[in-house]
């Protein structure tokens, strides 16, 4: 009676046992990377952060930081003031932003393309609005579009722009 239990056990236990697991050390394309951007920049200094995308997304990284010197009192009347980075009391700081867009191709290499804008106070000048001299942030400023192909297995990639500023820019599975 023992040895048909213990048969009558065995056979029920195959017949609910699953399909072996196949393991693979491959991730979908799709699938989410992390990307970590690196920035130095003598004019706009450095900054450093890791964000998860997938394939066909877009992402903005933006930093603000107060410039050596500290921010630059800016009137409402200075050219371009709504498009300037300002702190809490209306000075004006540097800020740069990095846009990513990844796609990502069947054998895990990445075509991505970066977008860089940054504007910082560099002193000041003298400024006129309506008769009414002003006394404003002298910006200095950088945009650059560029593109570059990589792996996605944590290895690092370094653009230069046309400023000399360096974005190093790794993608891990």
């Amino acid at each position: 009676m023992l040895v048909a239990s213990c048969a009558l056990a065995l056979s029920a236990s195959a017949a609910f046992a699953s399909t072996p697991i196949k393991v693979t050390s491959q991730a979908a394309t799709d699938g989410p990377i992390r990307y970590t951007v690196k920035v130095a920049s003598k004019s706009f200094g450095n900054a450093q952060e890791t964000r998860t995308l997938r394939s066909g997304d877009t992402d903005d990284f933006t930093w603000r930081t107060t410039p050596p010197g500290g921010a630059v009192a800016t009137p409402q009347g200075c050219p371009d003031y709504a498009s300037l980075p300002l702190d809490a009391n209306g000075a004006m700081v540097r800020q740069t932003q990095v846009r990513l867009a990844p796609i990502v191709a069947g054998d895990g290499t990445a075509t991505v393309q970066v977008s860089f804008r940054a504007q910082t106070p560099h002193g000041t000048q003298s400024v006129s609005n309506n008769g009414a001299a002003l006394t404003c942030p002298a910006v200095i400023s950088h945009s650059e579009v560029a593109h570059l192909k990589m792996p996605t297995n944590g290895s690092a990639k370094t653009l230069t722009l046309g400023d000399g500023t360096q974005i190093t820019i790794s993608a891990q599975r």
